[in-house]
């Protein structure tokens, strides 16, 4: 066989230095058709193995006719079919190789997207421990949104998956974009919705907030993770390319941590686009729909009665409130920071967001508020009136109800 090295001094003496065939072969002592062969092939000579035959070669026509009928057969079916007895491997391999041949294509297509058109939504629960507070660890989800057009990514930690915090966790990104997308994807998350009998219905909740911004949201179907394959490679990468080697004291340096590293991770050159997100990114929001004057509903929302113990709860949680509304009418309204209790307007309570589970959070002013009222009132019970109480002689009661008739009769009958 030819050495790739006289392959290519045959090929240079031959265009380079422009020797005829029957002197390049004298020189290097190959024979004048060697040389002829070696200047037709535009590719260095390799060395290939004569294949050697499989003991599959003399079933495989077997095999072939099982297929055409039912190109879904399983290997160890056509094994029983044609008597097979020896190595299974071997014959699975085979009926890999052929089974395409026999099944109906299947191709993907590129999905192609427009600026400002779509974003894919998800929520990513990451497979590490977050200290909640009160001793308590957990794996609070991770709204995750992609945009179609530029990939640019977002994502923050929200304290659950239920719909007041999703639909704030959701505005709270698209505040941060300053554009919302023209439409918002999500897969069946039963806060945003389901399909029923066929077709896909939104939560009222749901409804209201993309009615207030204007804009579609597209509910995929049931068991097709390829209509958000964006986020789904998204929620992939934070956990292979953000979690590895990092430990978070609570949610607020989770999410602190994770806007960091969005900010490099928006920057990275995109094989698939064959260019950085944040290249592509102003033209992406251009076409997106300005954010509404006023921000849609989301986060918590209730209305009660303050009860005498003057705490309210909200996701699990006992927030207190200032006693003196006890017993009138309070409105709670929750974010993912904070919950703030309001009276007529006025406000009777504020507190951080707790993210744990099962806790009494108390403001020391209501507490020492507390104590006041409730040392006020026993005082005032305890004091006395000045005022003398009178008695009634029980005799006057008798002659109410006739009773006094009634023993006269009854001594009068003994």
């Amino acid at each position: 066989m030819l050495k790739v090295e006289d392959w290519a001094e045959i090929r240079r003496l031959h265009r380079a230095e422009g020797m005829p065939i029957k002197a390049v072969a004298r020189r290097l002592g190959v024979g004048r058709n060697t040389v002829r062969r070696a200047l037709a092939a535009d590719e260095p000579p390799k060395y290939q193995r004569p294949a050697k035959g499989s003991i599959v070669d003399e079933v495989e026509p077997q095999v072939r006719e099982l297929l055409a009928d039912v190109p879904t057969m399983p290997a160890t079916v056509i094994a029983e079919r044609i008597g097979w007895t020896r190595s299974l491997t071997v014959l699975k391999d085979r009926v890999r190789e052929l089974r395409p041949l026999y099944l109906p294509a299947d191709p993907s297509s590129r999905t192609e997207y427009r600026p400002g058109e779509l974003a894919q939504c998800d929520l990513w629960f990451p497979p590490t421990p977050v200290p909640l507070g009160a001793g308590q660890a957990g794996n609070p989800p991770v709204l995750v949104m992609v945009s179609g057009y530029s990939r640019v990514m977002t994502a923050r930690m929200i304290p659950s998956r239920q719909g007041p915090d999703l639909l704030a966790g959701q505005w709270a990104l698209l505040a941060g974009w300053g554009a919302v997308p023209r439409a918002l994807v999500w897969d069946n998350e039963s806060a945003v919705g389901s399909w029923r009998a066929g077709r896909p219905v939104l939560t009222e909740a749901m409804t209201g907030f993309r009615g207030a911004l204007g804009i579609r949201v597209i509910l995929c179907r049931p068991r097709d993770p390829e209509a958000k394959g964006l986020v789904e490679r998204a929620n992939e990468y934070l956990e292979t390319s953000f979690l590895p080697g990092r430990s978070f004291s609570g949610p607020g340096d989770f999410n602190a941590q994770l806007g960091v590293w969005l900010a490099r991770a928006n920057q990275r050159h995109h094989r698939r686009l064959g260019a950085r997100p944040v290249e592509r990114w102003e033209a992406d929001r251009a076409a997106m729909v300005a954010l509404p004057p006023v921000a849609p509903s989301s986060g918590w929302t209730t209305s009660l009665r303050l009860p005498r113990d003057h705490y309210v709860r909200l996701d699990g949680n006992d927030y207190s409130v200032h006693p003196a509304a006890v017993g009138r009418r309070v409105v709670v309204d929750a974010d993912l920071e904070q919950v703030v209790a309001t009276l007529d307007g006025q406000q009777v309570a504020r507190h951080v967001r707790c993210w744990a589970r099962h806790q009494s959070i108390t403001d020391p002013a209501h507490a020492e508020a507390t104590a006041r009222l409730r040392q006020a009132y026993r005082e005032r019970s305890a004091a006395p009136s000045g005022e003398d109480v009178a008695y009634r002689d029980l005799a006057d009661y008798d002659r109410m109800f006739g009773l006094d008739d009634m023993s006269d009769d009854m001594g009068e009958a003994v």
